[in-house]
């Protein structure tokens, strides 16, 4: 394989844009077709990013012997045929998250990623994000202690952002399975893999949506540690993923759109009090990276990956685990139930 993966793009709309700027940045790819059932589109986007081809069925694109992956910039309810087509076609993946939106799916993109023995990666962006990245070290350091809270929250208002043929405002796209599933990767990528989960539901906002606008779900993550994590697609304010982990020694308040991160601790330095107050009122902030979207990180990982024939970090599996805790907030929230999470892939 040569230093550089050569990438086709499928799927030209707004979010490709990610990838290709997440590309440019990358020394390790380079792109030769994008492809999407709208030409238009796709001239477009290959004008812009100098891209040397563009098409416009997807299967031209895997046919190429030159081409060694696709990345999936399309909408959640294509994910798995696209995919499973793909892979089939001895393509490596990079598919955007949600992986899926049910389990049978999902089950059907590992079985192809074990057939076909390529590599299969889910886009979490959140794993890229500075911000996060740093905050899960202060967490695995010690810093804080143990955790015994942890909440994290996906605000987005999509009432002016259907998407193209408005996929986003179909029944079988819960939000937090859709768009939440950022705000439960985050949280189980730090605490671990929830166990089980109560949950809430309305629709206030987008009511002529023929979803519920906004959920909570409470986790029990493993080693007794409480979480939360609260999705509004409805909302009117700016886009946040705001998180807070909660441990014995002190607290943590970072999110993916703000040039700092604060930590809050019981004892600095080993003193009880600071300049005559109390130490766990003083907040440090802690520069970090504005990059909400890092797709030159992610896809600069997959490709490294890659070349260095190694394990993909968000495998299929991965993505399908945190598919299956998103679904389970859903039915917890339809029956008022607690529901156990099954992680059977």
């Amino acid at each position: 394989m040569s230093k550089k993966i050569k990438l086709g793009i499928i799927g030209a709309s707004s979010f490709a844009q990610y990838h290709l700027d997440g590309i440019a940045e990358c020394k390790n790819a380079e792109v030769a077709v994008i492809c999407d059932i709208d030409m238009e589109r796709a001239k477009k986007l290959a004008d812009k990013y100098n891209i040397p081809e563009y098409c416009e069925n997807y299967h031209d694109v895997l046919a190429r012997e030159d081409i060694d992956a696709v990345t999936l910039p399309l909408p959640d309810q294509v994910h798995c045929q696209v995919t499973v087509d793909a892979l089939m076609a001895g393509k490596h993946v990079l598919c955007e998250k949600p992986m899926a939106l049910n389990l049978d799916d999902c089950r059907k993109m590992i079985d192809a990623a074990k057939k076909s023995g390529k590599q299969l990666m889910v886009g979490q962006i959140c794993r890229y994000t500075d911000a996060f990245i740093k905050a899960k070290a202060m967490v695995e350091d010690g810093e804080i202690g143990e955790l015994f809270f942890v909440e994290s929250e996906y605000a987005h208002d999509y009432s002016r952002i259907g998407g193209v043929g408005n996929w986003r405002v179909t029944p079988e796209r819960h939000p937090i399975v859709g768009g939440g599933c950022h705000a439960v990767d985050l949280l189980r990528w730090i605490a671990g893999n929830p166990e089980e989960v109560k949950a809430y539901s309305n629709n206030k906002v987008l009511t002529d949506w023929p979803i519920q606008d906004c959920t909570i779900g409470i986790f029990k993550f493993p080693n007794n540690v409480i979480g939360k994590v609260m999705t509004s697609v409805g909302c009117k304010r700016n886009y946040t993923m705001r998180t807070v982990l909660y441990g014995t020694e002190g607290t943590i308040i970072v999110d993916n759109t703000s040039p700092t991160l604060s930590i809050f601790k019981d004892v600095f330095r080993g003193e009880e009090r600071y300049r005559g107050g109390l130490q766990e009122n003083v907040e440090i902030k802690v520069p970090v990276s504005i990059n909400s979207h890092n797709t030159a990180a992610e896809i600069s990982d997959f490709c490294q990956c890659l070349l260095e024939d190694r394990p993909v970090p968000t495998t299929g599996v991965e993505g399908a685990i945190t598919v299956a805790a998103c679904l389970a907030v859903v039915e917890a929230a339809k029956t008022n139930e607690n529901v156990k999470i099954s992680y059977d892939f």
